[in-house]
């Protein structure tokens, strides 16, 4: 039988750990994001994770369920990072942006953490109240349902693909990811034209580009298309936006 996860209320320990500190679930998924920092994703583990704690492994199990548990509490706090603070302009394409960019910039500051979380559904507060705030920019352009529904959809899988894509770029062993950047300057730019035509007309522009993130040009590409859906409904006029 499983174990049972004890409440909130009885999960704190009456003595602090051999560090001296006491151990609770926000410390735990503090202390699993640094570790998959450090470690990687392979380098999590319940074992490890006792001893960075400085208490007994068995002490996840107050807490969480497993590792997989926790798996979905890093991922609920990462959209909690990204969303903190965050409050909208009343400017639905303005609103859409600034969340949009804050769930990239919070997942590539946790890699590992990303690559770990990003295609997860914890269902737990962070994320509700995000999905919430999100749901709501879209409704106040007067869209009706399903395509407030097909835009949201569309919204948050760009926003944690891309933040996956560029995390695993990020993750890698830095010898690794410069060879992957120099390829675009020591491979591309030097075929010719007589061969790759297209490649060799665009060889300076690709270097420029291919090694940023194209999540923001992706993020504008997806708002124009829900811009033309909220003018048809609004008969040719759209002042949500500045």
């Amino acid at each position: 039988m499983a174990k049972e996860v004890v409440p909130e209320d009885g999960r704190r320990r009456r003595r602090p750990t051999r560090q001296g500190v006491v151990v609770t679930q926000r410390l735990i998924v503090e202390t699993a994001l640094r570790m998959l920092h450090e470690h990687g994703r392979d380098g999590l583990t319940v074992r490890r994770l006792g001893v960075a704690l400085g208490a007994d492994p068995s002490t996840l199990y107050r807490y969480f369920h497993g590792i997989d548990d926790l798996t979905l509490a890093i991922a609920d706090e990462l959209i909690g990072r990204a969303m903190r603070g965050w409050r909208p302009a009343g400017q639905w394409r303005k609103d859409l942006r600034e969340v949009g960019l804050r769930i990239h910039t919070a997942y590539l500051a946790h890699p590992e953490a990303a690559v770990l979380t990003a295609s997860r559904v914890s269902g737990r507060a962070n994320e509700i109240a995000g999905d919430e705030a999100v749901l709501g920019i879209l409704r106040s352009t007067g869209l009706p349902a399903p395509d407030v529904v097909r835009i949201y959809q569309a919204f948050v899988d760009q926003a944690l693909a891309f933040a996956a894509l560029d995390a695993a770029s990020l993750a890698l062993p830095e010898a690794a990811r410069a060879a992957d950047e120099q390829v675009w300057r020591a491979t591309y730019a030097r075929l010719p034209a007589s061969t790759h035509p297209n490649i060799a007309a665009l060889a300076p522009l690709l270097v420029a580009r291919m090694n940023n993130s194209a999540y923001p040009t992706a993020l504008e590409m997806l708002l124009d298309s829900a811009e033309a859906s909220v003018r048809r409904v609004r008969g040719g006029s759209d002042p949500g936006d500045v």
